[in-house]
């Protein structure tokens, strides 16, 4: 075929031609490769904007619900506050009613006690009525008086001044509890 310098030069450009070649294979596989990543990347890109324009919506719902909450909260702080505030004035007025009331028992205790002292005084005073004292019946009383009056009639026809004033003065004593009984009946 061909001989000397002109096939040496026709074999380096064959072999130039077949590096080219390989070389312009490589460059449009590569670039194929690239054209594949790019159309990959597009597509990775449109699924990643529409996620983030998904999240960004959800960001914003989460965003106006916590500004709903946040809103609630407050009020719901507020309203707390104010039920507090109820409590504390309520609780208040709760000691200040436990302090009177704990003041009028004392003072009803200290009454108590100053009406059982009088009370056992009393006892003690009506002890030694009852024990010098005889619980009788008004009419026994008033029979009594009738005694009285008969013997003082008898002791008068006969003279006895002294036995006449004495029962005198028996139907006069029990002329005055006959007319306390009848007051205090009254």
């Amino acid at each position: 075929m061909v001989s000397g310098r002109n096939g040496e030069m026709l074999l380096r450009a064959a072999a130039m031609i077949d590096s080219l070649t390989h070389r312009a294979m490589s460059a449009e596989q590569l670039f194929h490769r690239q054209q594949e990543e790019s159309t990959r990347n597009a597509e990775l890109r449109e699924v990643a904007e529409l996620a983030s324009d998904g999240l960004l919506r959800q960001i914003g719902a989460l965003r106006a619900q916590l500004a709903g909450v946040t809103e609630q909260a407050a009020t719901e702080r507020e309203q707390f506050e104010a039920e507090q505030a109820r409590f504390e004035t309520e609780r208040a007025r709760f000691e200040a009613e436990r302090e009177r009331l704990a003041g009028l028992m004392q003072d009803a205790e200290a009454h108590v006690a100053r009406v059982e002292a009088e009370l056992d005084t009393l006892k003690k005073s009506v002890d030694e009525f009852n024990a010098t004292a005889v619980s009788v019946p008004v009419e026994v009383l008033r029979l009594a008086r009738a005694q009285f009056d008969f013997l003082s009639d008898g002791f008068a026809k006969n003279g006895d001044l002294i036995s006449q004033a004495m029962s005198e003065i028996g139907g006069c004593a029990i002329d005055q509890v006959l007319a306390s009984k009848t007051e205090k009946s009254a």
